[in-house]
């Protein structure tokens, strides 16, 4: 498999997309990649929000990680209750679909309320940062799971992005490429661009040539006829919410991507963290899919791509069915088939 990186050049150093200092979040700004690598500041509830909302912050572990983080900053520097539960509400709504942004919001903020007077700024900066850790070490544990799953499975397709860039650590689905990878178990990854927004072409790319991994960009469309031609061993992705009976949210897309790996008769692999699994949600039909501008589809960088003005639809997720997903990976096991009873063995 061909690649774009110079075998010549090591690999660099990992990737930071998301730290904090005692003061200040800073966030590697993913719009802007792969062009530029620029650290943006974030000291507030609505800084952090408004990242959340233009895609410089995404993936759902990290979405959580960073709610954490700002409900901490607003809270340090806003001393009025009223106002900085307003503002901690409009950050817990910023992105709707993955459950880890309302998840961590809510838990920081309980840590705090649960403190003892003058503790609350303490208290909500141990929870956020504990939160950070415990998505780091799911990262790990994912790697470690998934690979021994896929062994095996030598070229593998995946959607979107689920790097360093969508969870700390080295992400979800790209933390077991890493380690397929690393065990010399892997021939090379085809990456989907991932239309609109291009995460696949823009930052799973960019993660994949540092991490010296050959690599394939192809058009979204094509990879359903690489299957069928057995051009893939298996299909292996994140996820930004699973409900209690299985079925999966993720990257508009990725409902196709099942359908074409059940056709083609290969494994098709969601990784996420437990923190991805929400039992309050029966079935994928109670998850929020949130619809973006559809300028998002109009143009690209800028550019327009369509005449002005053209009606779109642009809904950033759907949901597949648990029956179409071959095994979840989550850092507490693996659940194969995905079922409500698996699932709930997870999180006992």
């Amino acid at each position: 498999m061909a690649t774009s990186t110079d075998a010549s050049r090591p690999p660099r150093a990992s990737v930071v997309a998301l730290r904090f200092d005692g003061e200040t979040l800073w966030a590697l700004d993913q719009t802007l990649l792969p062009w530029r690598e620029e650290e943006i500041p974030l000291r507030r509830a609505a800084d952090v929000a408004e990242a959340l909302k233009r895609l410089a912050i995404r993936g759902a572990p990290l979405i959580g990680v960073a709610g954490g983080y700002g409900v901490a900053l607003e809270l340090a520097a806003n001393p009025d209750r009223e106002s900085s539960e307003h503002a901690i509400a409009l950050l817990r709504d910023a992105r709707p679909t993955a459950v880890n942004l309302a998840r961590a919001v809510d838990r920081v903020r309980a840590a705090a309320l649960a403190a003892g007077a003058g503790e609350e700024v303490r208290a909500a900066r141990a929870a956020a940062e504990t939160i950070h850790a415990e998505e780091e070490a799911a990262s790990a544990a994912m790697a470690a799971h998934g690979a021994g799953l896929l062994a095996g499975r030598r070229r593998i397709l995946t959607h979107c992005n689920s790097g360093a860039l969508a969870g700390p650590g080295r992400g979800t689905a790209l933390s077991v490429v890493a380690e397929l990878a690393e065990r010399g178990q892997l021939d090379g990854v085809i990456a989907c661009e991932a239309r609109p927004l291009l995460q696949g072409a823009r930052l799973t790319v960019w993660e994949l040539s540092r991490l010296g991994i050959a690599h394939e960009l192809i058009v979204d469309g094509a990879a359903a006829g690489l299957m069928r031609a057995g051009a893939v061993d298996a299909v292996v992705l994140g996820c930004d919410r699973v409900a209690a009976n299985g079925d999966v949210a993720n990257k508009v897309g990725t409902y196709g991507l099942a359908l074409a790996a059940q056709a083609a008769g290969i494994p098709f692999v969601v990784v996420g963290p437990t923190s991805t699994i929400d039992l309050d949600a029966s079935s994928g039909d109670e998850i929020v899919v949130e619809e973006r501008d559809a300028d998002e589809v109009r143009h690209a960088r800028g550019e327009p791509l369509t005449m002005p003005g053209t009606p779109c639809r642009n809904p950033a997720f759907d949901v597949t069915p648990a029956a179409l997903v071959t095994a979840l990976v989550t850092e507490r096991g693996v659940a194969s088939p995905v079922t409500a009873a698996q699932l709930a063995a997870l999180l006992a």
